[in-house]
């Protein structure tokens, strides 16, 4: 199984969408500053995640989510989330 997932920031607000085949373990990463683009930015909160049983179906969906018709749908999915942000 493969996860889509999005974390929001609870320094800035901000969100991060990213795959994995190891939901907790990568959340767990962000936290731990092991990833790198993402250390300045923690500690984070996972928000929202999909499965997909095929990783280039996770990677196609990563991808939508972070054009602009994926932040729409983002957006509202997950109301309360986006609007605590702006």
């Amino acid at each position: 199984m493969y996860f889509v997932y999005v974390i929001k920031s609870l320094k800035d607000g901000n969100f991060y969408i990213g795959y994995t085949s190891d939901l907790e373990k990568r959340i767990q990463e962000h936290n731990d500053c092991v990833s790198k683009s993402t250390a300045h930015r923690r500690p984070f909160e996972l928000i929202y995640y999909e499965g997909s049983r095929n990783i280039k179906d996770a990677m196609h969906r990563e991808k939508y989510l972070k054009t602009t018709y994926g932040h729409r749908y983002l957006k509202n999915r997950l109301k309360n989330d986006m609007e605590s942000s702006s």
